[in-house]
């Protein structure tokens, strides 16, 4: 029963943002989550530029001073955005062993799997973000988008 109850909220919680997911769908380039994060202005800005390689090198030399769970995050939405869903399900993968409740690397881990086509696990971290948003944040809201643009295509 439990289990049909949680369905059932988690079902409601896609239909209440249904009309928003229609829209456009623009997804966030991060949440700066860790209170012990380097300064990433300029690779945010070289990100929304589309600048990836630019954003990689810097990350690259930021991550060798600091093994933190945001850089590994960009890390992985950097070089998904390039193609390379390999090296980005590791970055992901890292980011999470660092902080398990990354609400960010969760979300970009779904968007990976959406954009490979592997829905069960877009939808795996899905679950996982409804969990850690049990009143709703703009990482549950981007992952549900993508999956809701990726059935409807």
């Amino acid at each position: 029963m439990f289990r049909h109850a949680i369905f059932g909220i988690a079902g409601l919680c896609a239909v209440a943002i249904l009309p928003a997911a229609t829209a456009s769908v623009a997804f966030a380039v991060d949440n700066m989550e860790s209170t012990d994060a380097p300064d990433l202005t300029s690779v945010r800005a070289k990100i929304d530029a589309k600048d990836y390689a630019g954003a990689l090198a810097e990350l690259r030399d930021i991550a060798e001073e600091h093994q933190q769970a945001d850089v590994y995050n960009l890390m992985g939405f950097t070089l998904r955005k390039t193609g390379d869903f390999k090296t980005s399900l590791t970055y992901y993968t890292k980011a999470l062993e660092l902080q398990p409740d990354h609400k960010g690397a969760h979300e970009y881990l779904g968007e990976l799997y959406v954009e490979t086509g592997d829905m069960p696990k877009a939808r795996e971290q899905l679950a996982t973000l409804t969990k850690l948003c049990p009143s709703g944040c703009e990482e549950l809201e981007d992952l549900t988008k993508a999956i809701l643009a990726k059935a409807n295509n």
